[in-house]
C-alpha cells in the first residue's frame, strides 16, 4: 500500500522465496529496497485469482500511498484507521492530502465496505464517515 519500513521489511523475501511480483506507485518507487515489477496508478484494476483489486491512489501519508478495493472490502494500508487518518507527522499539506483522500476517495464507497488498516483492528467506511470534521478541527 505504500513504501515505508514497516510495510516493505519483507519485500526481498517474498520476492526470492515466492517469486511474487511487486507493484507500487510511482511516487514510493523509491522508498522500496530494490525497484518495482510494475507500478499502480489510481483506477488500475489487477487481477488476484479469480478477483480483481482496483487501485485508489491516496497520497498523504506517503506520496504514493494507494488502497486496494474488492467487493465490499477496502485494503487501507496507513490512509485510514478506526477514529481517523494515517500519520502525517504533523505536516499540514499531508493532512490536507490525507482528508482530501478519504473524503473524496474513500467516503463514496458503500457504508457496509470492511475496512482493513495496515495495522490494528477493522473499520466500516460507514463508522468513519460521520466523524470526518472532528479529525478536520483536530488537525490529526
Amino acid at each position: 500500500t505504500h513504501g515505508d519500513r514497516d510495510h516493505v521489511d519483507a519485500l526481498q523475501d517474498l520476492r526470492q522465496r515466492l517469486g511474487v511480483p511487486v507493484g507500487v506507485h510511482p511516487a514510493d518507487a523509491a522508498m522500496l529496497p530494490a525497484p518495482p515489477d510494475f507500478t499502480l496508478e489510481d483506477g488500475q484494476t489487477i487481477a488476484v485469482g479469480d478477483g480483481r483489486l482496483r487501485v485508489i491512489h491516496t497520497p498523504g501519508h506517503t506520496p504514493g500511498s494507494v488502497c486496494f478495493h474488492y467487493d465490499t472490502t477496502l485494503v487501507a494500508g496507513d490512509t485510514l484507521f478506526p477514529g481517523g487518518p494515517g500519520a502525517t507527522r504533523g505536516d499540514a499539506e499531508k493532512f490536507a492530502q490525507i482528508i482530501a483522500s478519504i473524503r473524496d476517495k474513500l467516503f463514496t464507497l458503500p457504508d457496509d465496505t470492511a475496512v482493513c488498516p495496515g495495522h490494528g483492528l477493522d473499520t466500516t467506511i460507514g463508522t468513519e464517515r460521520p466523524h470526518l470534521q472532528e479529525w478536520i478541527d483536530r488537525g490529526w
